[in-house]
Order: structure tokens, then sequence, then C-alpha cells
């Protein structure tokens, strides 16, 4: 099963509708998207020897060409990889060379690097010439005629690379039957989904954002890019008046961010039917605060790479409820399993614990991954039995609802996104003056978190905050460089020898105002 299916069988009901806005114009009918996706899919065919399970990368911000991409890589049969474009070209260089791709989509006309492609691998910039010959052929291919490429439901379909807390991502394969779940549950627990929505894509499509999508696609709504192609608060009041019906993915900072333009501009929600917030904890005052300037429009879905935006959900109802006696926790909580899952939370020996008791969440169902993508050590360490080892902690109440109290992989999450101490760790001891560091996360009002690096210079080194700003702008993104560097003569340490974070958050709480000196 092929879930490109969606897009070919929606083309054919509703072929005059509109599919894709870039802002307010209109990109795409349906039965025009299903043509470019088509089209492309015969021309990468014909023009890259493009096979069925080849990988195709798309390495750009998020724009109108996306969904067009998306489908073509899955009419062809090949396996989609989005990459974030927010990646230092390095990393993205490193992810397409782990998936050995055969094409990577990137883009033309902005400040985003070209990237250093394997042997073998070939560029396409979106908008560029050799994209424009992709879709030549377009007006004479009739889009109800030619079918996606059959595919087996446990064919991957989507390779999502996660920030490695091994200082390496690992590329999740996810099949059609896993996308095909989450897109079913999405309908059951998240929101209901209408010709009428206009799924709007404020966050990158390479995460969150684009895996949802599919159930819209099979809808018929029609999907807005916005001309700032993330995150604008103005941009998207302006959007709730002239589209309606928007319904997005956010980050929690996000959610209040749009909070505080609202109030600036007398804005009370009109236009916005559902925002499903996710990937970092909302604080209650920011909640409460949502809530009463926007309305009961809120959602809050939990999930991660390996099982895609689906362990658990706390769906409208719940997150406005103020009428069940324990309705405070239950808001605090990240809901009740979503329908196609099962969730647990079990002790060292996998045992499960009892209710309130806290211990690793671990999940099993139609949406999780296949595996990890040519990591079958990884694949064995965090699937067990069925189960996803998520390597998040929290407890259960007795009426399911799953509270988490701890990340025990040490992500740090800055603005909705994840970042791994131990690779930006791995990325500062490369520097020639570096001789120890230890990098956490400090809460920061606007992004969530902060990340903190503690480093100890060499002997005579000359280290500082500008030679180590530079040197993280060369090998990763920026949005995982350290805000505050604290420069110590050494780190505290147990009695093992490791490093003790607890007492460096202590530091980095007690210091804050005087944070970027020395110690």
């Amino acid at each position: 099963m092929n879930i490109a299916n969606w897009l070919y069988a929606s083309s054919r009901a509703y072929p005059d509708r509109a599919a894709v806005r870039w802002g307010d114009a209109l990109h795409a009918t349906y039965a025009e998207l299903a043509a470019r996706a088509a089209t492309i899919s015969e021309q990468l065919g014909r023009l890259y020897n493009l096979r069925p399970g080849d990988r195709v990368a798309i390495y750009a911000a998020n724009c109108p060409e996306y969904l067009e991409l998306l489908y073509a890589t899955w009419w062809a049969g090949a396996v989609a990889v989005p990459v974030n474009h927010k990646l230092h070209p390095k990393e993205a260089t490193w992810i397409a060379v782990n998936a050995e791709a055969r094409l990577v989509f990137t883009e033309t006309g902005s400040q985003l690097p070209s990237i250093d492609l394997p042997e073998g691998c070939s560029e396409i910039g979106i908008g560029s010439q050799a994209y424009a010959e992709l879709l030549t052929e377009l007006r004479s291919v009739p889009a109800a005629t030619r079918k996606p490429v059959e595919r087996s439901s446990q064919d991957i379909a989507w390779l999502f690379y996660t920030s490695g807390t091994t200082g390496r991502p690992k590329g999740v394969m996810l099949t059609h039957n896993n996308l095909t779940a989450m897109s079913l549950t999405y309908a059951l627990d998240v929101d209901q989904v209408s010709q009428s929505d206009h799924p709007l894509y404020a966050a990158p499509m390479s995460h969150g954002a684009g895996l949802y999508n599919f159930p819209y696609i099979r809808a018929g709504a029609c999907h807005v890019i916005p001309r700032s192609r993330g995150f604008d608060p103005s941009e998207i009041i302006d959007m709730a008046g002239s589209h309606g019906n928007l319904t997005f993915f956010a980050a929690p900072t996000m959610v209040k961010r749009l909070v505080d333009a609202s109030k600036g501009r007398g804005f009370k929600g009109k236009g916005i039917k559902s925002i499903v917030y996710g990937g970092g904890p909302m604080y209650a005052s920011d909640l409460d605060a949502a809530l009463d300037q926007l309305g009961d429009i809120f959602v809050q879905i939990y999930g991660q790479g390996e099982c895609p935006m689906t362990i658990t959900a706390l769906p409208r109802h719940l997150v406005s409820d103020k009428g069940h006696p324990n309705w405070q926790a239950r808001r605090n909580s990240v809901g009740i399993a979503q329908a196609c899952v099962s969730v647990r939370v079990v002790n060292a020996d996998f045992t499960d614990c009892a209710i309130g008791e806290t211990g690793e969440i671990v999940v099993s169902g139609d949406p999780v991954m296949r595996g990890y993508w040519r990591n079958q050590q990884a694949t064995d360490e965090t699937l067990v039995d069925g189960w996803l080892r998520t390597g998040d902690l929290g407890h259960l109440d007795a009426d399911g609802f799953l509270t988490l109290t701890d990340r025990a992989k040490d992500v740090i999450i800055s603005g909705g996104s994840n970042i791994y101490p131990r690779e930006v760790e791995e990325v500062l001891l490369m520097h020639g003056s570096v001789a120890e560091v230890s990098v956490i996360g400090m809460p920061e009002p606007e992004w969530g978190e902060a990340v903190v690096a503690f480093v100890v210079p060499k002997k005579g080194a000359i280290c500082d905050r500008e030679h180590l700003d530079t040197w993280c702008k060369s090998q990763m993104a920026s949005f995982k460089k350290p805000k505050h560097y604290v420069f110590a003569t050494e780190l505290p340490k147990n009695s093992y020898g490791k490093i003790v974070k607890t007492t460096l958050r202590e530091t980095a709480a007690r210091d804050v105002v005087t944070i970027d000196r020395s110690v």
C-alpha cells in the first residue's frame, strides 16, 4: 500500500479543489498537484534512474514545492529523506551519505549553501532549470490515469533522521503502514478533519508539521505555505482572517509568541480551528494565557520520531476542562495513549511500575518504526520484544494519564528543536583550545531552554566566547550552538570520574545573570 494513493484518490474525487496555496496565491489544485507529482516521478526515473526503494533527500525550508516533491518520491516508490533546513551543510551532507541518497533537492536563489554530495548523488535546485525540466511533460500527463508504484505496507516511505545522543543522528525507518496508522489515529484522537480546513505549515515540513499532511490530503483540504516560510505570529493572524479554519502544529514557545502578538493586536483566535502543541513542556501559566486569549483550540500530543506524533494525546476538551477534580494534574500531563498504541511505564527489569511510580516509558503499536537505518545495534537496544524504549521517564495515574518527569537522554528543547548535549560537546572538544566540556540546558523564557556550555580551556590556550562561537558555526547548525559559556578550571565529578550535571545546573541557575564568565 503506497500512501501516495491518498493523493491519487483525492485528485480524482476533488480535481478542482485548491490543494496548495503559497500565502494567498493558489499554487496547485488537487488535479494539478497529482499531475506534478506523477510527472516529476516519471522524469526522475527517466533522467536520474530513480527506482523504487531509492532515497531522495529534501534539504530546504518550507516552500510550495515541498509537498509535490514528497509525493513525487512516493509516486516513484522511493523513500523520502526530509532534512532539517536549519542543519549545517556538513550535517546535511552526512545524512545524504548515510542514507545513500540518489538525489538531493536543495534551494536555489537563497542563502542556503550548496552541500558536497557523495559520488553518484545528483543535486537539483528547487526553482532551477533542472527542476523545470522535470515538469516539461506536465501538460501531456493526465493526472488521473497514472497510479503510484505499488509498494508493500512494510516498505520504507520516510527516513527521518533524529538528533543523535552519540553525536551522529540515526535514520528512523518509517513505513507506509507506520504513516497510515499515524494518520488514521490523528483523526480519532487529535483533531477531526474536513475539506474546509487549512493546514498551515508554520513549523518545518521536514518534521512533525510535514507528517501531518496525510489526513488533510486524504480529505481534500487546502494546504497553506506561509510566505515567511516559517512562524510569523502577525502573518498567522492575518491568514486566520483571510483563510479561516487554520490548523497547525506549534512548539510551546511558538504558542507563547502567538499569544503575545494576539494581545497586541486584540486578536481572539477567530479563524484558527486547532493548534496542536508538543515538542516540549507547556508551562501552566502559558497555557492558561493561551486559552484565555485564543479559546478552546489547543490539543497536546507526545511522540517521537520513532513513533511519529503518536504516543499520547490530550484532546481539546481535556486541555480546557476545569470541572474534573483532578483537572490540573490532567492538564499538566501529556494525555492518554492514542488509539493505535499501548503505553507502559516500566522498571529496569521491564516490569510494569506501580501507579504513580516513575519509570521508562515504552510504547508498542502500528506507528512504531521498523528500526534504525543500517544500525542493527541501536535497533536491538531500542526495540525490545515489540516495545519501543523511548528513553523518557514518567508515570501513569489511575486513569491512564501519562506525566513526563524527565528526559533520560538529556535532550535540550529550544524553540521546539531537539539539541543533544553530547553532539554539542563533541564539536567543542574538536576545538584545539578546549580540554574538557559539559553541556546542559537552562530554562529560558522565549525559547524554552538555552544551551549552556561549561568549558575547561587547555593550559595556556586562548579560549573565549568569540572563538568558540565561530568554531561552532563552522561545524553545526547555528541553533545548536551554546548561548552561554562558563569557563572553569575544572568540572565537578563524582567518585567514578563522571561529571555531575546536577551541580552544573545549580551553578547555571544561581549565576544566570553573570553567566558567560570564568569561574
